[in-house]
């Protein structure tokens, strides 16, 4: 899965390495270490400028909520149930079909937190005699230090108990696409600790490698087949895992300090 992330790269920088035409510097967001389910967040698509006479799509740097609230849903409680979209059944759910066709984008990260339940816990838990097991975080990156382009989809929602003109009556939201974790070893793997992206979490954030960037992002692409081709894992090696504080696993906490690289796990009995 993905529930938690750092975007710490600007606009400028995403412009670079994005081909970004279009962004607006008032919808420019800070640094966040520690991206959360709901919070605002920068996000990469294709589309044609409102009111533009040009119908061109245009590739430009927008602003998204984090938990995706379908068009059609009454009200938007469940958006943050919705951050994550699984890649083997999103042509088929009702909430991301139609995003998945025609709503594609690319959300940008440094990287990814994901928490590994230390293995003795992990059988007390499992055997219910612990209801809440310690875990480790960890921090997955590409190996090369380049952008994460997270495979996302998009959509707009209206709410009708405000005005068309009120600033508030459109919601534009995003998920993050999620598919099996590699099974391959790391490209680079702690010193100790897991060796590979399945032994931290099952599940994983869908990468797009750059070759991948512009047929995700092109509107006029809408066959499911040819779109479900897409959802293929990168290649295997691309990224790098290590251990980070527990302090990450707050909210509350953000800034650079909790990308900093442990010299091993805080749990001494993680594996």
């Amino acid at each position: 899965m993905c529930g938690r992330f750092a975007a710490s790269r600007t606009p400028q920088e995403l412009a670079g390495i994005f081909g970004i035409e279009r962004w607006e510097p008032s919808e420019t967001l800070a640094p966040d270490w520690n991206v959360a389910p709901t919070k605002e967040v920068h996000v990469v698509l294709d589309r044609p400028l409102k009111d533009a006479r040009d119908p061109r799509p245009v590739r430009q740097l927008r602003v998204l909520k984090w938990g995706l609230v379908p068009s059609w849903a009454q009200n938007p409680e469940g958006a943050a149930r919705m951050i994550n979209a699984r890649s083997e059944t999103l042509h088929e759910k009702p909430s991301f079909r139609r995003p998945f066709a025609q709503r594609r984008c690319i959300v940008p990260a440094d990287g990814y937190y994901e928490w590994v339940t230390a293995h003795d816990e992990r059988e007390l838990e499992v055997e219910g005699k612990r209801k809440r097991s310690r875990k480790q975080p960890y921090f997955v990156l590409p190996a090369d230090g380049s952008v994460f382009a997270m495979a996302g989809i998009y959509e707009f929602w209206r709410d009708g108990t405000l005005p068309a003109d009120h600033p508030l009556a459109w919601w534009a939201t995003c998920s993050v696409i999620t598919a099996e974790a590699e099974t391959t070893p790391l490209g680079v793997a702690p010193a100790e600790g897991p060796r590979s992206l399945s032994e931290i979490h099952p599940r994983m954030p869908l990468m797009l490698t750059p070759d991948r960037w512009d047929a995700w992002l092109d509107p006029a692409r809408t066959d499911e087949n040819g779109l479900r081709d897409l959802l293929a894992p990168p290649p295997g090696g691309l990224m790098r895992a290590y251990p980070v504080a527990t302090a990450v696993s707050s909210v509350r906490n953000n800034g650079p300090e909790l990308l900093r690289e442990l010299e091993g796990p805080e749990e001494a009995t993680l594996f």
